[in-house]
This record gives C-alpha cells, structure tokens and sequence, in this order.
C-alpha cells in the first residue's frame, strides 16, 4: 500500500503483457493487469514524493486499529489473562502503533523500542494483536539495513517469545509460531522486494551508460562526418577554384596575343566550374536529400586521375605521370584510392596557388607499388617563397593537415617539404610524400 521499495524509475514503465496467439504478434494489455500495474505505479510515485503523508496515514490506521481492538473488548478473546488491565493494553497498543511513523528512516529503533512493551505484554497476558505490528519493522530492515541487521531483528522477537515460554508455558506456543512465521514472512518479503528493487536500479543504470555511449558515440559520428565533409569540400572548392584562377590568368594573357587560346581558356573555365558545381551539389545532397534519393556518384579513384591532371594541365601546370611497379591483382579499397586521388589533387593545388610563374613550374605525379604499399611521390619546380612569404609547410596549412589526416585513416604517412636539403631562399622544388598501405594493418 505505501510502496516500500518501489523503485524510482519504474513509473511509466510498459505494462504489456505477452499473451501467446493475441493479435498483433501475440503482445496486448491484459486489461485487469494493466489497470492494475497502473494503479500502483500512481501510488508508488505519490509514496515517492509524499513519504510523510503515506507514514502517517499507515500510523493513523494501526493507530485506530489498535485502539478499535481494545476498546470493543477483541483483544480478551485471544488473551492468556482476560483480566489484565485495560489502561495497560491501551497503552501497549499506542507503543505498538506509533513509532511505526519513523519505520523508513530508523526501523532497528523503532523494533528495539517495541521489544520492552511486547515483554510486558507477555509478562501481563493480555498477547495483544497490535505485537504483529513489530513485523512492519522487520520488513524495513530487510529492505532498507544490511543482513547482519536483520539477525539483530530476529534476536529482539525472539525475546519476547523466549520469556513467553518461561512465563506462559501452556500457552506460550500459540504465541510463538504465529510470531516466527510472521517474521520469516516479513523478512522473507523485504529481501524479496529488495533484490528486485537492486535489480531493477541496475538495469536503469546499464540503460542510462548505454544512452549515454550511445550519445557519445552519435557525437564522434557526427564530428566525424562534420572533418570529413570539410576536407571534401576544401579539396573540391580548392582545387577547382585554383584551376579556374590559372585559366583566367592565361585567358587575360592571351587575350591580346591570341584570341582562340582565351576562348579555349574561357571554355575550360567553364567546364571546371560545372564539375565543381556537380561534385558540390552531389556532396551536399547527402545532407540534404533523403538517402534514397541522394546522388550516388561513385567517388573519384585512381582511374580518374589522367582526367585530374587533364585539367590542371589546362590550367597551364605542365604535369607528367609515372607509374612504377606492378599495381597489385586486387585494386586498392575506394577509400584509399580516394585518398591517394585527394593528395594528388591537393598538393597540384598547392602548387598552382603557391608556385610561382617565374620560371614556369612543372610538376611530376610518381606512384610507386610495392609488395603490401602504394608511395605517391608529388614533386614541382616551383619557387619555395611566394610574395605572401614561405610556402605552407607542415601545419601551415588546412591542405596539408587534411592530406595528413586522410593518410592516418589507412595508418599512412604523409611528408611534404622543401625538395632539397636547406638552400638559399631562391631555390626551387616542393615534394609531397604519402606512403599508404594496401592492407589494413592489425594492431
């Protein structure tokens, strides 16, 4: 009735019951249980909030029972000395009853305090009902105190009964084995609600780690996702954007010498800008879109770099490929072929945007297989210092730093640097590095 025990998290907790062959997949609310399990979940969060409320209102009730039995004489019925006094069993009754209002917070005190008044009430042999109330108690102890409390509570009914025995022999056990079982009962019932309680608890705390992990591991998807789209839209817009800048310088330039080389250079401009745009729209429509309805581009690989170098060859960056070694029978996964298509890109963008025009700079793409590996050796001839001061090295960079974060995924490594040893400032060269295994590595 007052919820003892009741766990704090099982309000609004699903009260469906599995009835086999009951429509919709056997699951339905057994009426009668439903109304049931909800009455009392109502009950236990009102036990939960209001405790001093549903402790009186248990006192008040033995209270009056208590009272009720002495006063109509019940008590005598049961009795072993039908003449003890009245006063007294009124007084036994209250002492009974009353301390009942701290059972939740002080339930060993509350027994000690009824061992004394049950001595007397064996001594006097009047066996009152309200003794049973003692088991009120116990149930507290088994719920609330450690086990060793609980032997504690067994020795104060026993005492009672103990002097029964010495004091009322010939009946004495009409006393006694009512109280025993009602002990074991009572303690038997707090343990029982008790497990359940600790059981329940620990499944709402395994839930909540695993809401929250769940959460964490949404947060790292997410901030995941978030590095990953950026790094593809700095690549795309970057490398696009340097193209562009290089056809438009050469198209000025030539605009006054030749004017088929500007119109080439304006058409080229406006292919670049078109697969810039499709590779943007086909990027944010992941975002964007349902997933059935996002573009499902495939993303670029190795076979697309001749049409990568194509472009930034019309952007005016002379550029030649060389392969070395024997690609191996199973192509490398599309992440890192993607990978090695990005670095690729990025480093020629680089060096469009910081190589200079004097002299003309040119670059070489070298992949080289090995057994287990893939190097991709990115070099150029252009200046190692432009008019915005040194060209962006490790860190210098967001390029750079995505290249590096792009190689880590495959447990690569990327370097990018000066060509040669230190050498004046005027010097020319630029080298980028990744060497990117073709397997996945086990730690």
């Amino acid at each position: 009735m007052t919820g003892e025990g009741a766990p704090g998290h099982e309000e609004g907790h699903v009260t469906d019951d599995w009835i086999p062959g009951a429509p919709g997949g056997g699951r339905r609310t057994a009426p009668a249980t439903g109304h049931l399990q909800r009455l009392l979940q109502r009950v236990r969060a009102s036990d939960r909030r209001r405790p001093l409320f549903w402790d009186g209102l248990l006192t008040t009730a033995c209270v009056l029972f208590a009272v009720l039995d002495v006063t109509s004489g019940g008590w005598r019925t049961v009795a072993l000395d039908p003449d003890a006094s009245g006063t007294l069993v009124l007084l036994m009754s209250v002492a009974f009853s009353v301390p009942l209002l701290r059972r939740r917070t002080h339930p060993m005190a509350v027994l000690a305090f009824m061992t004394p008044v049950a001595l007397v009430n064996v001594w006097c042999g009047a066996v009152i009902q309200a003794a049973y109330l003692q088991h009120i108690a116990v149930f507290n102890i088994a719920l609330r105190l450690p086990g060793r409390a609980l032997a504690r509570a067994g020795f104060l009914v026993a005492v009672p009964l103990l002097a029964a025995a010495v004091l009322r022999p010939p009946g004495w056990d009409h006393t006694a084995v009512p109280h025993l079982w009602a002990f074991a009962l009572s303690a038997m019932l707090g343990l029982v609600v008790r497990t359940r309680k600790e059981y329940t608890e620990a499944l709402v705390d395994r839930a909540r780690r695993l809401e929250l992990e769940r959460d964490q591991q949404a947060r790292l998807a997410a901030a995941a996702e978030r590095t990953r789209i950026a790094r593809e839209m700095h690549d795309i817009i970057g490398h696009n954007l340097s193209v562009i800048t290089g056809l438009a310088d050469g198209g000025a330039y030539a605009a006054a010498r030749s004017p088929e080389r500007a119109v080439q250079a304006l058409e080229a401009i406006g292919t670049t800008s078109r697969q810039a745009l499709t590779e943007l729209r086909r990027l944010l429509g992941v975002l964007r879109d349902h997933p059935d309805e996002a573009d499902r581009t495939p993303q670029p690989t190795l076979d697309d770099l001749d049409t990568l170098l194509t472009g930034v060859r019309a952007a005016g960056l002379p550029v030649r490929l060389r392969i070395h070694g024997t690609p191996p029978a199973l192509p490398p996964t599309p992440g890192r072929q993607l990978t090695v298509y990005r670095v690729v890109q990025e480093a020629l963008t680089n060096t469009l945007k910081h190589a200079g025009t004097r002299p003309p700079p040119s670059a070489e793409v070298t992949l080289t297989y090995r057994p287990g590996e893939l190097e991709a050796v990115i070099t150029d001839t252009g200046a190692r210092t432009t008019p915005g001061g040194p060209r962006p090295e490790s860190g210098g960079g967001r390029g750079i730093a995505g290249m590096r974060e792009r190689a880590s995924l495959y447990d690569g490594t990327l370097e990018a640097g000066p060509l040669t040893d230190p050498t004046p400032a005027t010097a020319t060269g630029w080298r980028v590095r990744l060497r990117l295994p073709l397997e996945d590595t086990l730690s």
